[in-house]
């Protein structure tokens, strides 16, 4: 079973594998259909296509939801099904952006008890530059039933954040670049900065220049060095909408470090209630 990363080459050698599905899940905030368009120019073979506003996320409720709620699991689970996703299914998730939207798809999958699913390491990108297959056809999955079994512990909500951002034994952690942690530019959401206590790991310092993630020891270090004494458990991941952080999550279960908690709403859920408390600089 992979249930953290998968190579390429691990990949290749199972296409076509019945019990394996791969998921595409490229997608641009700046313009949301642009991962439906590549996906149809070109994917891997097999592939079926998840947008993430359509297909991992629930509906945004103006001032009370973040940008990317989640889905109610029996929700999830149908638009699993539809994809072909069972719950004896190996699922291998990629996207081309260093595996910031598919880490999304793995940590639902995984919330909803599926541990079956990894992410491709490089994506598309290093899988078009080794000349690796690729084709246009839109396969039509045959559904298979998957009955979710959510996993409570896995994520927290604003008022649980509100109480651990003040207790030491817990780590809140910003998953955001490090100019929007600070609040000197805020691209999307309305208020700039950060929730009060949280420190600062962005998320694609866990890629490198290669397009790879950090090796496992790598990985450890810097969550090490970061978090100090604080266990999984005891660690919350947040970011702008509860998609970037779960590249995080997948780095710090991939370095062999536990499954790290998620605040989903985060950001943009956050700044909803004008009575929260935000930070700025540091």
């Amino acid at each position: 079973m992979h249930d953290t990363l998968i190579s390429t080459e691990d990949l290749a050698r199972n296409l076509g594998n019945p019990d394996w599905v791969v998921v595409d899940c490229r997608f641009n905030l700046g313009d949301t259909e642009a991962g439906r368009r590549v996906y149809r120019n070109g994917h891997i073979p097999g592939a079926r296509y998840m947008h993430l506003d359509e297909g991992l996320s629930g509906p945004i409720v103006p001032g009370r939801t973040g940008r990317h709620p989640l889905p109610n699991p029996d929700v999830a689970a149908l638009r699993f099904e539809r994809l072909g996703i069972g719950n004896e299914v190996q699922v291998i998730a990629y996207d081309d952006a260093g595996g910031m939207i598919a880490a999304r798809l793995w940590w639902m999958l995984r919330w909803l008890g599926h541990d079956a699913v990894a992410v491709l390491d490089g994506g598309w990108p290093r899988w078009i530059a080794e000349g690796r297959p690729a084709g246009t056809a839109i396969p039509e999955p045959q559904p298979r039933a998957f009955i979710p079994h959510p996993r409570p512990g896995f994520l927290v909500d604003a008022e649980t954040v509100d109480q651990i951002r003040r207790q030491p034994e817990f780590k809140l952690v910003d998953s955001r670049a490090a100019e929007r942690y600070r609040g000197e530019v805020e691209p999307i959401d309305p208020v700039a900065g950060h929730i009060p206590g949280a420190l600062n790991l962005p998320n694609d310092e866990n890629v490198g220049a290669d397009g790879l993630f950090l090796s496992d020891e790598a990985l450890q270090r810097r969550f090490r060095q970061a978090l100090a004494s604080a266990d999984a458990e005891h660690t919350v991941f947040y970011c702008g909408s509860g998609v970037s952080a779960c590249r995080n999550i997948l780095a710090y279960k991939h370095a062999g470090l536990g499954d790290a908690k998620l605040y989903p709403g985060s950001w943009s859920e956050w700044v909803t209630d004008p009575d929260r408390e935000v930070e700025r600089g540091r």
